[in-house]
């Protein structure tokens, strides 16, 4: 299965070509970069111009953007006004949030990239019809300017009741959009369970993040941590039964008391787990 890194990993910093670097060193051949403007500024033409260069040299592979969450660079504590969700019912708010993730799209005219991940409302968030219209009208935007620079627009599940699996199919019933999704196993372990969610997304999963958690906070922990609760063999077991090869995408948090280059070392050796598991 291919192998790829969320630079969630690293969230809190700068992203650079030396981090890259040390990536491609690792023996990891494709990343999925997290737009977070402390992280990577998808405003800022020379930070994106300068990976560009790097990837148009390199063999590693952009595999995906996950859409940005707030529009500030301090994770929405600037103010209501940073968050960006597409549930959004005021038009003109909703508006201004799809002009920012269009600018995330952009980076896919000097960085190639095969999906952009996108958030169907915010943590905890409750079901709400309004809510349903809005996203849907966000949603045919993004996907036509995401089309157009040859990415494609994959669902993720996370924990709000409108994005567990059960009621992501709901939405592609109701608005008859013909999406994707992301399996987040971390997600699905805090709600309906790995097995289930799989069971209802596989006919659509095309991408995954793969982290861990104790069943109710979104942690991000490595797989196989103390505190962790999904069962990796079950879960393996799972991804390796679709018709297609998922890519195993590690979405991961830093760890406090562990250097970059360590951290490297491990996620060796975790997917090397997963895979002989």
């Amino acid at each position: 299965m291919d192998h790829v890194l969320s630079t969630h990993l690293f969230v809190n910093h700068r992203l650079n070509t030396v981090w890259l670097d040390k990536i491609r060193l690792a023996g990891v051949p494709a990343v999925e970069i997290f737009c977070a403007r402390q992280h990577l500024d998808y405003r800022d033409r020379a930070q994106i111009n300068e990976l560009g260069h790097w990837f148009r040299a390199s063999e590693m592979k952009l595999h995906s953007l996950h859409s940005p969450m707030y529009s500030d660079d301090v994770w929405g504590r600037s103010g209501p006004n940073s968050h960006i969700n597409i549930t959004e019912p005021v038009k003109s708010k909703r508006l201004l949030m799809i002009d920012e993730i269009k600018r995330a799209l952009d980076i896919a005219d000097v960085i190639p990239f095969r999906y952009l991940i996108q958030h169907l409302g915010v943590s905890e968030e409750e079901y709400d019809e309004f809510k349903v219209e809005a996203a849907f009208t966000a949603l045919e935007e993004i996907n036509l300017f995401a089309r157009e620079r040859g990415v494609e627009v994959l669902l993720e599940n996370i924990p709000n009741q409108l994005s567990s699996a059960e009621r992501l199919l709901t939405f592609l019933e109701l608005t008859h959009l013909k999406m994707n999704f992301c399996l987040d196993v971390g997600h699905a372990n805090m709600k309906e369970g790995v097995s289930t969610a799989y069971t209802i997304l596989k006919g659509r999963i095309r991408s995954t993040h793969l982290h861990d958690n104790n069943g109710k906070e979104d942690s991000h922990l490595f797989p196989f941590s103390e505190g962790g609760t999904i069962d990796w063999k079950t879960t393996m077991e799972l991804l390796r039964s679709g018709a297609g090869q998922y890519p195993l995408l590690l979405e991961l948090r830093e760890l406090p008391d562990v250097a970059f280059p360590q951290s490297l070392e491990m996620i060796k050796q975790i997917f090397e787990r997963l895979e002989t598991i």
